[in-house]
């Protein structure tokens, strides 16, 4: 049985690091750094997903302004086409997305509101547990 979205967040938590749109790259980077994470969900009016800021955002907005790009809004830099993730998404689902389209984290949405966030090592972790889980099932089938 393949797990889901909802498992993984119903054993790690649903808080998620979010920032405003007028945030800029310079807080945003200090937020990364403080809390030792690679992406901040960028939210607007009601919780609503407007867009995300990671690592290699913080990399393009230096490569292209320099040190002017620090004191950028995250709403000038941030990635606004976020793929979103359900809690029904199942992890095989959410590992193809995420290798397809080159992510390390996926909000999760809930009736349009942000209500968790998934990273790539949440997924590995999601499925090693269930690799260990079916070895030890068949283990016990085969001692009877």
């Amino acid at each position: 049985m393949t797990s889901s979205v909802k498992a993984i967040l119903d054993l790690k938590g649903r808080d998620v690091i979010t920032a405003g749109p007028n945030t800029t790259v310079a807080e945003a980077a200090a937020i990364l750094s403080k809390k030792k994470i690679g992406a901040i969900v960028v939210v607007g009016m009601e919780n609503r997903i407007s867009g995300m800021f990671t690592e290699r955002d913080l990399v393009h907005a230096i490569a292209k302004h320099g040190k002017d790009g620090l004191d950028q809004p995250l709403s000038q830099l941030m990635t606004s086409k976020v793929y979103r993730c359900h809690e029904e998404t199942t992890v095989n689902e959410l590992m193809e997305l995420m290798t397809s389209r080159r992510f390390r984290h996926v909000p999760v949405e809930s009736n349009g509101k942000l209500a968790g966030i998934i990273s790539i090592g949440d997924v590995v972790k999601s499925r090693i547990a269930e690799v260990e889980r079916e070895a030890e099932e068949i283990k016990a089938y085969i001692a009877g």
